[in-house]
C-alpha cells in the first residue's frame, strides 16, 4: 500500500514539475519595447480625441500576437475609423507583387483601403474624416522591400491634406550599422528604389520616416506633421533575437528573422531568376540552384574566396511553385558564420562571378532578358549590370557598389534615435 501512494505521489510531482515551467517561465515582456508597447503604456495620449487610420499588416501587432488593428479597435481611447493595407495587405494574405482591392475588414467592418492596387497613394477621398494616420509595420532594413515606399507615399499625402503622420518604430533585423550599396541615380527610382539611401541603409523605419521628411525626398520637396514614437531598450548592434521578440513573417517569402538577413544575400539576383535562389522552395533567398550546377565544384570554387563570415554548402533541392516547380536544381546553401565579417549584398555578385566561371554559356542575364529593366531598379542603376557583365568579376564594381556609404553614415547620423 504504501508503494502504491509513494507511485501516485511520484507522478504527481513529475505531472507538476514537468507541466509548471511552461508558465512559471512565460515571458510577459520582451528585452525591447516597440513604439505600440510605448503608445499603449503612454495611454494612447497622442491619439486621444483624434478620428484614426493605420497601415498595417500582420506584423503590426504586440507580444502576444494581438493585431494592432483588434488594439486599436478595441480600445476606447482609440477612435479607428480606416485601415490601409501596403503590399500583401492588412491581414497578410496576398502573395508578392498581388495587386489587392479595397473592401471591408470581417473583424471590425471598418474599410480596408489597398495601397497596392489601383493606387499606392491614399487618395483624398480615402483620407477624408481622418485626422491622424498611424503607420505600424516590421520592415527588414532593405530598399527594395516596398513597406519604405509606401510610408513615403503615406507621408504625402498626409501633408498635402493636413493630416498628421505617427510612425510606431520597430527594431531593423540587419541591425543599426550595416549599410551596403549606392544610392539611387535619377532614372532609376522606382516603387522597389523610392529614396536616395543604399540597398541596405542600416536605419529603422523611423528613423527614415525622419529622414525622408527632413531632407526633401518626398514629392515637391513636401513635410508632413510627422512623430515617430520610439522603441524602448533598441541598441544599433542589436540582432532581431537579442530584441526577446518573436518574428511573425513580413511577407510569405520572409517566414523566419533569418530570412530577412538572408534577403539582400541574393534578393537582387533573384530578380533574374526567382526559383535560382530557392523562392518556390522551402528556405528562400539562401540557396542556390539550377538544373546544370555540380554542387561539388561550386561549393568549392565559392568557398575557395574565403569571404569573411561565410561559408557554402552543396546541396540539391526540388521547388515547389513557380517555372522550375518539380525540377530538381543543384546548388549551394549559403551559411552566415559571423554577421559582423560578412558583407551581405556583395555575396550575390561573387556568386554570378563563380557560376559564369563555371558556366558561361548559362547567362543569367542573356537568359531573362526582360528583366533586366528590373534588375537595374533593385540596383538603383544600370552601371551595375553593365560594367559587371563585361568581365563578370565583382572587383569591377565594388568600388562604385560602396561609393556612397560613408557619405551616408554621415547624413544619417542625423535622424538616429539610438544609441550606436
Amino acid at each position: 500500500m504504501k508503494n502504491k501512494f509513494f507511485l501516485i505521489g511520484l507522478c504527481t510531482f513529475l505531472f507538476s514539475f514537468c507541466t509548471a515551467p511552461a508558465q512559471e517561465n512565460k515571458v510577459d515582456s520582451p528585452i525591447v519595447k516597440v513604439g505600440l508597447d510605448v503608445l499603449v503604456a503612454d495611454e494612447y495620449t497622442i491619439l486621444q480625441g483624434k478620428r484614426v487610420g493605420l497601415i498595417t499588416n500582420p506584423t503590426g501587432g504586440d507580444y502576444n500576437f494581438n493585431s494592432t488593428v483588434d488594439i486599436f479597435f478595441e480600445h476606447p481611447a482609440v477612435e479607428l475609423v480606416a485601415l490601409f493595407g501596403p503590399e500583401h495587405g492588412v491581414r497578410g494574405s496576398a502573395d508578392a507583387g498581388s495587386h489587392i482591392e479595397s473592401y471591408k475588414d470581417e473583424r471590425t467592418g471598418l474599410p480596408v483601403y489597398s495601397l497596392y492596387g489601383k493606387t499606392r497613394k491614399p487618395s483624398n477621398e480615402m483620407l477624408e474624416g481622418i485626422d491622424v494616420l498611424v503607420y505600424d509595420i516590421q520592415d527588414i532594413g532593405v530598399r527594395s522591400y516596398t513597406f519604405i515606399s509606401t510610408l513615403g507615399l503615406v507621408m504625402e499625402a498626409a501633408a498635402a491634406n493636413n493630416i498628421e503622420v505617427v510612425v510606431l518604430d520597430r527594431p531593423n533585423p540587419l541591425g543599426g550599422e550595416k549599410v551596403e550599396g549606392n544610392i539611387v541615380e535619377e532614372g532609376y527610382f522606382s516603387f522597389v528604389s523610392q529614396f536616395p539611401i543604399p540597398y541596405v541603409y542600416g536605419l529603422t523605419v523611423g528613423e527614415v520616416a525622419l529622414m525622408m521628411n527632413n531632407e526633401g525626398w518626398l514629392k515637391n520637396g513636401v513635410k508632413c506633421k510627422l512623430t515617430v514614437v520610439p522603441m524602448e531598450g533598441w541598441k544599433r548592434n542589436m540582432s532581431f533575437k537579442e530584441t526577446g521578440r518573436r518574428w511573425v513573417p513580413t511577407s510569405p517569402h520572409i517566414p523566419f528573422e533569418h530570412s530577412a538577413v538572408m534577403y539582400p544575400v541574393t534578393g537582387i539576383l533573384g530578380e533574374l531568376d526567382a526559383n535560382f535562389i530557392g523562392i518556390g522552395y522551402t528556405m528562400p533567398f539562401e540557396v542556390i540552384g539550377a538544373e546544370w550546377i555540380d554542387p561539388l565544384a561550386f561549393a568549392k570554387a565559392l568557398n575557395s574566396l574565403e569571404l569573411g563570415g561565410l561559408l557554402f554548402r552543396p546541396m540539391s533541392f526540388t521547388p515547389y511553385y513557380k517555372a522550375k516547380k518539380g525540377t530538381t536544381l543543384h546548388g549551394v546553401q549559403i551559411y552566415i558564420t559571423d554577421y559582423e565579417k560578412a558583407k551581405l549584398s556583395e555575396i550575390q555578385f561573387y556568386i554570378l562571378q563563380e557560376h559564369h566561371k563555371l558556366y558561361p554559356e548559362k547567362d543569367l542575364f542573356e537568359m531573362a532578358p526582360n528583366r533586366l529593366s528590373m534588375f537595374d531598379k533593385v540596383c538603383g542603376s544600370n552601371f551595375i549590370r553593365e560594367n559587371f557583365t563585361k568581365d563578370y568579376k565583382f572587383s569591377d564594381i565594388k568600388e562604385y557598389w560602396y561609393k556612397d556609404v560613408d557619405t551616408f553614415k554621415t547624413l544619417s547620423k542625423k535622424y538616429y534615435l539610438y544609441d550606436e
